[in-house]
């Protein structure tokens, strides 16, 4: 069993106020948040997260998740100065100005640290069905990254509703083997998202969304 760090204890920790919202409410108030304060969360608080994504949906039930929780401050700096190469190789092949990249790398580094907790949610496929031809076969890992969304919206909006904030990093997606090696992960782990976890310190600008009219394609 993965150990436990010792380093977040409910005795030193911030007990977050829970958000008493119906669940449209909870839905349309969680937000994307990219400053949080590094005050530690009680272990128990963490946990209830993880459970959450826990139950969600999954192709013939395999929950093909796994979690890995980074509190260690020297852990989540080797971490992000293990991205920083694939960070950066990425964003100059979009041709974009050096400040513009750099700055772009301070910012992703600095959400990687000033959170207390970093949770790394990586699909593993191999409980999955087996196919003899590629197109099913896809189809099958295309079921199991559906239901890691369903995993972190879960986890998303329980942490909204038990007073913390968090975001949705999607940087492990361009270096899943920077990750994996960053983390001494197994082969068979393949990471797809970051989720910083903590206290809000600045509200995010929100994005419009567009009018349910404008998503609906079809209704016969």
């Amino acid at each position: 069993m993965p150990s436990e760090s010792s380093e977040n204890t409910n005795d030193v920790a911030i007990r977050p106020v829970a958000r008493n919202l119906e669940l449209a409410e909870l839905m349309r108030q969680r937000r994307s948040v990219r400053h949080l304060r590094p005050d530690p969360i009680p272990r128990d608080v963490i946990r209830a997260v993880l459970e959450a994504g826990r139950w969600a949906p999954s192709p013939h039930g395999t929950q093909p998740w796994r979690f890995a929780v980074l509190q260690s401050h020297e852990l989540r700096d080797h971490l992000a100065d293990a991205m920083a190469g694939a960070w950066q190789h990425n964003l100059s092949l979009d041709g974009q100005d050096p400040d513009v990249v750099a700055k772009r790398l301070a910012g992703s580094r600095r959400r990687m640290l000033e959170a207390p907790v970093l949770i790394l949610v990586s699909l593993v496929t191999d409980d999955l069905d087996r196919y003899p031809d590629r197109d099913r076969q896809a189809s099958e890992t295309t079921m199991a990254v559906q239901s890691l969304g369903a995993c972190v919206q879960n986890m998303l909006l329980t942490a909204f509703q038990l007073g913390l904030d968090a975001g949705w990093m999607c940087a492990p997606l361009f270096c899943p083997d920077v990750v994996r090696d960053a983390l001494s992960l197994p082969g068979s782990h393949i990471p797809h998202a970051l989720i910083p976890l903590g206290y809000i310190t600045a509200e995010p600008k929100r994005r419009e969304r567009r009018s349910l009219d404008d998503l609906i394609t079809l209704w016969h």
